[in-house]
């Protein structure tokens, strides 16, 4: 890994940025001049001025995506500040444009106010077609989140939450195939409540997931412990922990069938996955280090296993969601990224592993599949037509 890490630093000084600007149209002699710039830029302006909707037909916004983040909590690394976020952004930035070919440009921000983001956004955002949010700290990046929604008519997505939430969803609608078990009849531990774990455990009740225990620093998410809670955490009381049980991880683990961790390393021993039942499933995605290595959980008994790394099976991997999800939303010039979007894009990529490729160690396609984003994104456009938030 230290190797790894030195070949990085040594690229990225090599090429000084991953991302650079392409010219789409000639600029060889003045013709050419008078055709992209003065005086024949006059009249596809005119033409907006007079229907902005046409925006999407003369300008870059119908393919463009800005990746924003504040430098929060980018990685593992926490909050490293909008300078050094900007290696993490650039690197989301061309993972659009190479699986789901979207222009995408970082943007890091100096400032940590959600107000203050959620206006530099709007004033920004008539020159994107949607607002990719990126490695900024819960509870904060909700709150910005969900006023972005609610006041702009381009699609907002904050991938740590709702990216993460799609590709579990889709890795353990296929895994419980494997072990013959129903979305409605599993119980399921969330280790992690914060931006990623609340999105989760949502998307999983969404799909049918009845009794979920939810665990963060301070212990089980429990309705009695409501007025300690920050806002994100008290709209988990009325979904998890059903029967307000106040016990330890380690005994949740005992009732459960799922494990998804999203939250700290070495949290989960092997005596805790031997105490799951029949078939456990366990996703551990801390980074970098996970709740449990997928070496332990093997050797526990864990059926199927799933981690966010390139060097195991089944990686639980955000690029298998939003580039797609983007080009579909794009495709469509949606108005906003539904829960109904969210769950297509989750469908969708499901779907790409038959029943003959299924197995133990493939419960998700590989994250260079080339038919994922195209999948994904027409799962996402057709969605987005049936609930009328297409233009087109």
């Amino acid at each position: 890994m230290a190797d790894i890490y030195q070949e990085s630093l040594k690229m990225h000084e090599e090429v000084k940025g991953k991302l650079e600007v392409n010219i789409k149209v000639p600029l060889e002699n003045s013709h050419d001049l008078s055709l992209a710039y003065t005086p024949g830029v006059a009249q596809p302006c005119r033409e907006i001025h007079q229907n902005k909707e046409d925006v999407y037909k003369y300008t870059w916004k119908q393919n463009c995506v800005a990746v924003v983040s504040d430098g929060t909590a980018v990685l593992g690394l926490g909050d490293i500040g909008p300078e050094a976020a900007m290696l993490v952004m650039e690197g989301k930035s061309i993972l659009f444009k190479k699986f789901g070919n979207v222009d995408a440009v970082p943007i890091c921000l100096d400032t940590k106010d959600p107000k203050e983001i959620i206006n530099i956004v709007k004033a920004m955002a008539p020159s994107f077609g949607g607002i990719n949010l990126e490695d900024i700290s819960a509870p904060r990046c909700v709150e910005i989140e969900r006023t972005l929604i609610e006041e702009l008519d381009i699609p907002v997505f904050h991938d740590d939450q709702h990216g993460t939430a799609i590709v579990v969803s889709a890795g353990l609608m296929n895994a419980l195939k494997l072990v013959n078990k129903k979305m409605e009849d599993i119980t399921v531990v969330v280790s992690g409540t914060g931006a990623a774990g609340s999105s989760i455990i949502k998307m999983l009740k969404a799909l049918g997931v009845k009794e979920i225990y939810g665990f963060n620093i301070n212990g089980i998410v429990i309705k009695e412990d409501y007025d300690k809670y920050d806002f994100l955490t008290k709209e988990l009381t009325s979904i998890t922990n059903l029967s307000n049980k106040r016990m330890t991880m380690a005994e949740a683990f005992k009732e459960a069938d799922v494990f998804i961790g999203v939250s700290a390393p070495k949290l989960v021993t092997k005596e805790m996955v031997q105490s799951m039942k029949k078939d456990p499933i366990i996703f551990a995605m801390a980074n970098p280090e996970p709740e449990i290595t997928y070496e332990e959980a093997k050797e526990a008994g864990a059926t199927i296993i799933g981690t966010g790394r390139s060097d195991y099976p089944n990686q639980i991997n955000n690029v298998l969601a939003f580039p797609g999800l983007f080009r579909g939303a794009l495709d469509v010039k949606a108005r906003k990224i539904s829960e109904g979007m969210k769950l297509a894009a989750a469908k969708g990529l499901a779907s790409l592993v038959s029943d003959e490729e299924l197995s133990y160690n493939y419960i998700i396609p590989n994250v260079l599949d080339p038919r994922v984003s195209k999948v994904v994104a027409a799962s996402v456009s057709d969605q987005a037509i049936k609930e009328g938030l297409a233009r087109v």
